[in-house]
Protein backbone atom coordinates (compact mmCIF):
# COMPACT_ATOMS: atom_id res chain seq x y z
CA UNK A 1 0.00 0.00 0.00
CA UNK A 2 1.55 3.30 -0.96
CA UNK A 3 -0.80 5.70 0.50
CA UNK A 4 -4.07 5.49 2.72
CA UNK A 5 -7.04 8.37 2.72
CA UNK A 6 -10.37 8.21 4.86
CA UNK A 7 -12.97 10.39 4.93
CA UNK A 8 -15.57 9.86 7.88
CA UNK A 9 -19.48 10.65 7.74
CA UNK A 10 -22.73 10.37 9.74
CA UNK A 11 -25.03 8.53 7.95
CA UNK A 12 -26.77 11.72 7.66
CA UNK A 13 -23.89 13.20 6.01
CA UNK A 14 -22.25 15.27 8.14
CA UNK A 15 -18.75 15.00 7.50
CA UNK A 16 -16.42 13.86 10.81
CA UNK A 17 -13.24 14.39 9.67
CA UNK A 18 -10.59 12.89 7.46
CA UNK A 19 -6.93 10.86 7.57
CA UNK A 20 -4.17 10.49 5.49
CA UNK A 21 -0.85 9.23 5.32
CA UNK A 22 1.25 8.37 2.39
CA UNK A 23 3.90 5.50 3.00
CA UNK A 24 7.42 4.47 2.36
CA UNK A 25 7.33 0.93 0.63
CA UNK A 26 8.04 -2.13 2.58
CA UNK A 27 11.31 -3.61 2.55
CA UNK A 28 12.02 -6.16 -0.58
CA UNK A 29 8.71 -5.17 -1.67
CA UNK A 30 8.47 -5.23 -5.83
CA UNK A 31 5.93 -3.14 -7.67
CA UNK A 32 3.46 -5.76 -9.54
CA UNK A 33 3.62 -5.09 -13.18
CA UNK A 34 -0.29 -4.42 -13.57
CA UNK A 35 -0.12 -1.71 -10.66
CA UNK A 36 3.07 -0.38 -12.35
CA UNK A 37 1.41 0.17 -15.70
CA UNK A 38 -1.69 1.59 -13.85
CA UNK A 39 0.60 4.14 -12.07
CA UNK A 40 3.37 5.13 -14.79
CA UNK A 41 -0.36 6.34 -16.80
CA UNK A 42 -1.13 8.10 -13.23
CA UNK A 43 1.16 10.41 -13.30
CA UNK A 44 0.65 13.60 -10.38
CA UNK A 45 -1.39 10.49 -8.82
CA UNK A 46 2.04 8.95 -8.43
CA UNK A 47 3.65 12.12 -7.34
CA UNK A 48 1.64 12.98 -4.74
CA UNK A 49 1.47 9.51 -3.23
CA UNK A 50 5.24 9.54 -2.91
CA UNK A 51 5.46 13.23 -0.90
CA UNK A 52 5.88 12.79 2.55
CA UNK A 53 6.70 9.19 2.95
CA UNK A 54 6.08 7.54 6.50
CA UNK A 55 6.97 4.26 7.65
CA UNK A 56 3.61 2.25 7.99
CA UNK A 57 4.65 1.04 11.62
CA UNK A 58 4.23 4.77 12.66
CA UNK A 59 1.20 6.28 10.64
CA UNK A 60 -1.15 2.91 11.50
CA UNK A 61 -1.34 3.24 14.55
CA UNK A 62 -1.85 7.05 14.46
CA UNK A 63 -4.84 5.87 11.84
CA UNK A 64 -6.39 3.01 14.26
CA UNK A 65 -6.60 5.69 17.24
CA UNK A 66 -8.36 8.16 14.64
CA UNK A 67 -10.91 5.79 14.10
CA UNK A 68 -11.33 4.88 17.22
CA UNK A 69 -11.66 8.32 17.98
CA UNK A 70 -14.80 8.41 15.59
CA UNK A 71 -18.17 8.85 17.09
CA UNK A 72 -19.40 5.36 16.96
CA UNK A 73 -18.03 2.15 15.42
CA UNK A 74 -16.66 2.75 11.92
CA UNK A 75 -17.89 1.07 8.94
CA UNK A 76 -15.21 0.45 5.85
CA UNK A 77 -16.86 1.46 2.81
CA UNK A 78 -15.65 1.21 -0.46
CA UNK A 79 -15.75 1.11 -4.55
CA UNK A 80 -14.65 -1.98 -4.95
CA UNK A 81 -14.34 -3.02 -1.15
CA UNK A 82 -12.68 -6.15 -1.36
CA UNK A 83 -9.83 -4.59 -2.68
CA UNK A 84 -9.04 -1.27 -0.66
CA UNK A 85 -9.97 -3.32 2.76
CA UNK A 86 -7.93 -6.23 2.47
CA UNK A 87 -5.06 -4.19 2.15
CA UNK A 88 -6.10 -1.71 4.92
CA UNK A 89 -7.07 -4.77 7.48
CA UNK A 90 -3.83 -5.97 6.78
CA UNK A 91 -1.66 -2.96 7.24
CA UNK A 92 -3.83 -2.36 10.83
CA UNK A 93 -3.10 -5.93 11.90
CA UNK A 94 0.34 -5.91 11.07
CA UNK A 95 1.83 -2.30 12.20
CA UNK A 96 -1.89 -1.54 14.91
CA UNK A 97 -2.08 -4.44 16.26
CA UNK A 98 -5.20 -4.68 15.60
CA UNK A 99 -8.30 -3.46 13.13
CA UNK A 100 -10.69 -1.27 14.70
CA UNK A 101 -13.05 -1.97 11.69
CA UNK A 102 -13.38 -5.37 12.46
CA UNK A 103 -15.26 -7.32 9.61
CA UNK A 104 -17.55 -4.47 9.02
CA UNK A 105 -17.04 -3.41 5.10
CA UNK A 106 -19.54 -2.72 3.25
CA UNK A 107 -19.10 -2.71 -0.68
CA UNK A 108 -20.73 0.35 -2.40
CA UNK A 109 -20.74 -1.72 -5.28
CA UNK A 110 -23.03 -4.45 -4.30
CA UNK A 111 -25.03 -1.72 -2.05
CA UNK A 112 -25.60 -0.06 -5.96
CA UNK A 113 -26.78 -3.86 -7.24
CA UNK A 114 -29.55 -4.10 -4.21
CA UNK A 115 -30.65 -0.10 -5.04
CA UNK A 116 -30.58 -0.46 -8.92
CA UNK A 117 -32.06 -4.04 -8.81
CA UNK A 118 -29.42 -4.96 -11.54
CA UNK A 119 -26.70 -7.64 -11.85
CA UNK A 120 -23.58 -6.83 -10.50
CA UNK A 121 -21.25 -6.27 -13.25
CA UNK A 122 -24.05 -3.59 -14.10
CA UNK A 123 -23.05 -1.45 -11.13
CA UNK A 124 -19.84 0.26 -13.21
CA UNK A 125 -20.07 3.75 -12.26
CA UNK A 126 -21.07 4.79 -16.09
CA UNK A 127 -24.27 2.79 -15.03
CA UNK A 128 -24.77 4.43 -11.94
CA UNK A 129 -27.49 7.86 -12.15
CA UNK A 130 -25.41 10.90 -12.03
CA UNK A 131 -27.06 12.63 -9.19
CA UNK A 132 -25.22 9.78 -6.83
CA UNK A 133 -22.05 11.92 -8.15
CA UNK A 134 -20.78 15.08 -6.83
CA UNK A 135 -19.08 16.96 -9.29
CA UNK A 136 -16.56 19.03 -6.98
CA UNK A 137 -15.36 15.58 -5.93
CA UNK A 138 -13.44 14.01 -8.86
CA UNK A 139 -11.63 10.68 -8.60
CA UNK A 140 -8.05 12.00 -9.21
CA UNK A 141 -6.64 8.49 -7.70
CA UNK A 142 -5.24 10.48 -4.95
CA UNK A 143 -6.18 8.61 -1.46
CA UNK A 144 -7.92 11.30 0.13
CA UNK A 145 -9.69 12.75 -3.08
CA UNK A 146 -10.69 9.50 -3.66
CA UNK A 147 -12.42 8.78 0.24
CA UNK A 148 -13.89 12.26 0.17
CA UNK A 149 -15.90 11.19 -3.16
CA UNK A 150 -16.18 7.70 -2.39
CA UNK A 151 -17.92 8.67 0.93
CA UNK A 152 -20.33 11.60 -0.94
CA UNK A 153 -21.18 8.42 -3.92
CA UNK A 154 -21.98 6.19 -0.71
CA UNK A 155 -24.15 8.82 1.24
CA UNK A 156 -26.05 9.66 -1.89
CA UNK A 157 -26.55 5.79 -2.89
CA UNK A 158 -28.26 5.45 0.92
CA UNK A 159 -30.54 8.53 0.76
CA UNK A 160 -31.49 6.90 -2.76
CA UNK A 161 -32.38 3.53 -1.21
CA UNK A 162 -34.19 5.57 1.73
CA UNK A 163 -36.12 7.34 -0.90
CA UNK A 164 -37.75 3.37 -1.73
CA UNK A 165 -38.39 2.41 1.19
Amino acid sequence: MLSLGSAAFLADGRPVGTWTANFATLPGAHANPRTAQFWAAQPAAWAACRQNLRPPQQAMPEYAAWLRALPGRPVFVGYPVTFDFSFVAWYLARFAGDNPFGFSALDIKSFAMAVLGCEFRQTTKRHMPREWFDPDLPHTHVALDDALEQGALFLNLLRASRLHR
